[in-house]
């Protein structure tokens, strides 16, 4: 069993994550999250608010920036005008070309499916061209998979025997390989019995389509919202005019966006529902630069500083013909999975374009008016926006991912979730040693105060070391236990879950104790 698979396997037992509706079999793309799985997710948003909302003019600025600037919040409706979506661009843009086999009814984004042959000994293809006869291969998969890798796929006997009497594997370029009617027919999809089964290309809007009001009519159209953003972006006006902010300055959101994915997969990477923490920072334009490179520095160190290790976790700068049409700089922060290198978060420089955008549609003044400025010609502009947009899922995904560990303790194998404390759904186990001598009334006390501070579990079933394994799979960082020694002296054991460490305490310094190692 690899680790996602024992990953995915702890998230039911332990109650983080469940397959959406599954005693009817369960929908695709849709999870549910458990009473740990909703605890760890809102605590990675707590922290995000705290740290980048909240608290954000306790951060260090960029040298030359102006130091007082602030964070606001927004919680806008998911349901929005449509005209919102005509001009962000998702109504006519927001497609991906997509794909449908025939023969095992599985429908695929184009742009993830890799294409590869198996190229003769002889060399007579070095060219690049296609043999008429050749036979070609599709595997499921992010674009720029090896074709190596691709040989982990349903085709894997196929191929294997082909190459006992051919060369090595080539890539084909997936758009030429689809769009071409004669190539396509020699395509052989995923889990296929022949070739020649998969459709061609065509665009596929990402938005979920619904109907506002008694009539269903082309006037009652609506979307569930594709992310979070374009909701701060028409309240600009209403946030200046009533939050007294000044550039530069930012606005948060913490918020589900909805998403038809053609091909959900890896657990609750890719998710059709999912919950968005974004930010659009404004600021004016000659310190766009400047500010992006902050926010992108600073949302890479956010993950390191709760526990992703600095050898998964990567800042990949785009190149510039991967930027969106509208940005003029891009980072990703991203993760190496187990099933592989992917986005955990992006970081863009959006220009002035989705200001603008809504301008020109909606014909409103979205402009700023920094009175303050002492060049009159330089007081009403166009803010430049910066755009942090995290993926609490993913997040959610990747400290699980990073905490999962399987160790030995005293010749006992254990498997553990070694989450930041912070983060953590369950701070502080407390326990009884045994269920007599008062212990559990004592032990109950104790838990009754320490709740009041912190998410704190009290169990009192079974041996002692089998309710510390069950906190160390739920991830809590300390346990404490109530015996026998607790009413001659006051004192308690606490156990860190980590090293397994016990030290006795007074239970009147426990609370203490929690908030210095917790908060």
């Amino acid at each position: 069993m690899d680790l996602m698979e024992k990953l995915v396997s702890l998230c039911k037992r332990r109650g983080y994550v469940f397959p959406s509706s599954e005693i009817y079999g369960g929908l695709n793309g849709c999870w549910d999250y458990g009473p740990l799985g909703v605890e760890l997710k809102r605590n990675i948003k707590e922290a995000w608010w705290q740290d980048m909302i909240a608290h954000h003019d306790e951060t260090a600025v960029p040298d030359g920036a102006p130091r007082a600037f602030g964070m606001v919040g927004l919680d806008c409706s998911i349901l929005m005008n449509p005209t919102v979506w005509e001009a962000s661009g998702h109504v006519g843009g927001f497609n991906d070309p997509m794909v449908d086999c025939r023969e095992t009814k599985n429908r695929y984004r184009a742009d993830q499916l890799v294409v590869f042959r198996l190229v003769p000994q002889n060399g007579a293809t070095a060219s690049g061209e296609i043999a008429d006869d050749e036979v070609l291969f599709a595997s499921p998969g992010e674009a720029g998979k090896t074709a190596d890798e691709a040989l982990l796929s349903p085709h894997r006997k196929r191929v294997t025997a082909l190459r006992k009497k051919l060369g090595e594997l080539e890539l084909v370029p997936v758009a030429e390989a689809l769009a071409d009617a004669q190539l396509r027919a020699r395509v052989f999809a995923p889990g296929a019995s022949q070739p020649g089964t998969l459709t061609a290309p065509r665009a596929f809007n990402l938005m979920f389509k619904t109907h506002v009001g008694a009539m269903e009519d082309n006037s009652s159209v609506a979307y569930l919202r594709p992310e979070t953003a374009q909701g701060i972006f028409v309240n600009f006006k209403n946030v200046c005019d009533t939050a007294r902010v000044r550039v530069p300055f930012g606005i948060g959101q913490i918020g589900k966006a909805f998403r038809n994915e053609i091909n959900p997969r890896n657990f609750t990477f890719r998710s059709r529902e999912f919950e968005q923490m974004e930010i659009e920072f404004f600021c004016r334009a000659d310190e766009a630069e400047q500010w992006y490179r902050f926010w992108r520095d600073r949302r890479y160190d956010w993950y390191v500083q709760l526990g992703l290790s600095t050898e998964r976790l990567h800042l990949r700068e785009h190149d510039a013909d991967e930027l969106a049409h509208y940005a003029s700089a891009c980072a990703d922060v991203e993760y190496a999975f187990p099933f592989g290198i992917s986005e955990l978060e992006g970081i863009a420089n959006r220009t002035d374009y989705d200001l603008r955008q809504h301008i020109e549609r909606s014909g409103k003044d979205l402009s700023f008016f920094d009175d303050q400025e002492p060049d009159k010609d330089q007081r009403r502009f166009v803010p430049h926006v910066i755009e942090p947009s995290a993926g609490a899922d993913r997040a959610t995904l990747a400290f699980l991912c990073e905490a999962y560990c399987e160790d030995e303790i005293g010749g006992e194998t254990r498997t553990v979730l070694k989450l930041h404390p912070r983060l953590a759904p369950i701070k502080v186990a407390v326990f009884p040693l045994v269920k007599k001598d008062g212990m559990p009334e004592r032990a109950l006390e104790l838990y009754r105060s320490l709740r009041r501070q912190f998410s704190a579990f009290y169990d009192e079933k079974g041996a002692i070391g089998r309710r510390y394994r069950r906190q160390d799979e739920a991830g809590t960082p300390y346990c404490i236990t109530v015996d026998g020694q607790t009413a001659d002296d006051g004192s308690v054991t606490i156990r860190e879950r980590d090293s397994c460490e016990q030290q006795r305490i007074a239970a009147s310094n426990v609370a203490a104790y929690l908030e210095e190692r917790i908060r």
